[in-house]
């Protein structure tokens, strides 16, 4: 039977191996927009921050804290509450006995990229500072400040009832929509008359930067509006009096310059000075950038155990033991053979490794190995 179940097995590694079509060289390269591979500068998240205090716990609050006890007791002080003073002028906290329900606790609020208004909804991160639970429990109304210290301005005031997660520690929870933003948050994304597209850290590089320049400056050197027009000059005039037109474009007449491997700087045009919005809408969705292929790439996501691997990642032949297997990558009188031609593919192995029910976690060993050994080309990515 152990016989039989074995041949089945090797049956499955030669069928998915020779199923498998030759590798002759890369994907094509992916034609992207570049709205799809840049954001623009300024269009970042912000952080609101702020400590508040969590009432209705089940006896799990900051019992033993003084802090969180003297907190309540200017909380309800503030409120009009009958909290009294001790002989020395301080708040009487003893008066409150113990705080088992109340907990002190840090919330911080994402205010979205895109800014936010007045009145609008952010959702709320809530953590514990030393309590062991916050389920049942209910943020009391808490101010949120920047992420500057220094600066008092309170752009939101959170509250609700927290919700744990399902696979989270009960000393943190979340407020679906629980903060009101009391001040606007602009993103601006307009500085000294240009804008900065910044290119995802997926696809930058030196290549990418200099391909989005050139692919920019193609792009608005065919719009009649700005070829050698009037609009797409400024009146200069010289110290001896003569007027002539100076070109308003940078970098030897061309509107976009690559900064670095990350970062694309673009002059805005005259033409389109009263309309920033639709000239980075029209960069975003008409100029068109060609990738390099990402085949040559693998990512791994030890925490959840995902393996993704790019088709034309290779790795040199090898004989890899693993525990009562022996498995000989790249052909060649063996038990299990994987991959006949000279470089054989990752993608083929973990076929391989895969059809003999090999766990993942050994799998991503297995690669590690290979790239420490030098013998895995391609990038290996790690989450």
């Amino acid at each position: 039977m152990k016989f039989r179940s074995r041949a089945l097995s090797i049956f499955l590694v030669f069928l998915a191996m020779f199923g498998l079509q030759a590798k002759s060289g890369l994907c094509e390269d992916g034609m992207r927009s570049l709205g799809e591979i840049c954001r623009v500068k300024g269009q970042e998240t912000n952080t609101l921050q702020g400590w508040g205090l969590v009432t209705g716990l089940r006896g799990t609050g900051d019992s033993d804290s003084s802090a969180t006890s003297m907190a309540l007791s200017r909380m309800i002080q503030l409120m009009g509450g009958p909290i009294g003073l001790e002989r020395n002028g301080q708040l009487d906290v003893k008066a409150l006995g113990e705080t088992k329900n109340v907990a002190m606790v840090f919330v911080t609020a994402q205010v979205p990229r895109f800014g936010a208004q007045q009145g609008d909804l952010v959702d709320v991160t809530v953590t514990a500072i030393s309590a062991k639970s916050l389920e049942g429990g209910v943020l009391m109304l808490t101010p949120l400040l920047g992420p500057r210290a220094d600066n008092p301005t309170v752009y939101a005031m959170a509250q609700g009832e927290l919700r744990l997660g399902l696979d989270g520690p009960a000393t943190k929870a979340t407020i679906e929509s629980g903060a009101k933003m009391e001040a606007t948050v602009k993103t601006a994304f307009e500085a000294h008359g240009k804008i900065t597209f910044v290119i995802k850290d997926d696809v930058a590089s030196f290549e990418t930067a200099q391909l989005i320049q050139s692919q920019i400056n193609v792009y608005l050197d065919q719009l009649p509006s700005l070829a050698n027009s009037p609009a797409a000059q400024r009146l200069l005039i010289q110290p001896g009096g003569e007027a002539s037109y100076a070109r308003t474009q940078a970098s030897n007449g061309k509107f976009a310059r690559a900064v670095d491997q990350k970062h694309v700087e673009v002059l805005i045009p005259p033409s389109f000075a009263n309309n920033v919005v639709g000239f980075i809408s029209q960069l975003e969705s008409q100029v068109r950038i060609t990738l390099r292929s990402q085949s040559q790439r693998v990512v791994i996501n030890e925490r959840e155990g995902i393996v993704v691997i790019g088709e034309g990642v290779e790795i040199a032949p090898s004989l890899i033991s693993h525990r009562n297997l022996r498995i000989l990558a790249g052909g060649g009188p063996t038990l299990v053979a994987v991959d006949p031609q000279a470089n054989p593919t990752l993608q083929s192995l973990a076929d391989a490794l895969n059809a003999l029910e090999v766990p993942t976690e050994d799998l991503i060993a297995i690669i590690k190995t290979l790239q420490k050994k030098g013998d895995l080309f391609g990038e290996v990515v790690f989450e």
